[in-house]
């Protein structure tokens, strides 16, 4: 929960916007924040437990509406462990423009490598799911940008993934900043 509340400290994720889930291998277990529930406030009532097939076994409530790709994340991709869907501004401003973003550190060419722009979908739809799933086939790929939307981004683990957003957003503040500089 500490991790939610950084991210909702960093302001990625207003309201009730995002979501942060977590896969147990050893129990093929993953856990995620009911719908509704605040990453900025969240509370061990909000965590509930669910098989790799979205079946809820623990806790009350619906799971995020997104639930589809964390688990399809999950299914492709065994050397991850966390998922975690939000809207950092920066990020989301180039996912909003529908714009790819430029690797424009030596730290984004290093760690990222590239983050690609995946076209929008409605939200919760096995459609959106599709595509984002897809994208993280490339083992490469830690961060993808949904048009319209926000940011996924997975990690090996919380401390992984969250620092992964931070450079995903670090980044597009700086490419966004740089690019400003070079007009004028």
């Amino acid at each position: 929960m500490k991790v939610s509340h950084r991210c909702g400290n960093q302001g990625w994720c207003p309201g009730t916007l995002g979501n942060i889930s977590y896969f147990d291998p050893k129990f093929d277990r993953v856990y995620i924040k009911r719908s509704g529930a605040d990453l900025n406030h969240l509370e061990l009532e909000d965590i509930l437990t669910l098989d790799l097939n979205g079946k809820v076994l623990e806790g009350v409530g619906l799971p995020s509406k997104e639930v589809k790709f964390h688990l399809g994340i999950y299914k492709i991709r065994s050397d991850i462990k966390t998922v975690f869907h939000i809207h950092p501004t920066y990020a989301t401003a180039y996912a909003v423009a529908g714009k790819k973003l430029p690797m424009a550190t030596e730290a984004a060419k290093l760690v990222l490598m590239d983050v690609p722009l995946v076209s929008s979908a409605p939200s919760g739809s096995k459609e959106l799911a599709r595509k984002v799933t897809s994208s993280f086939k490339d083992g490469r790929i830690k961060a993808v940008l949904i048009a319209e939307h926000g940011v996924v981004v997975i990690g090996e683990n919380l401390k992984s993934a969250y620092n992964n957003v931070s450079l995903v957003e670090d980044t597009a503040k700086v490419a966004l900043l740089s690019s400003l500089i070079i007009k004028s």
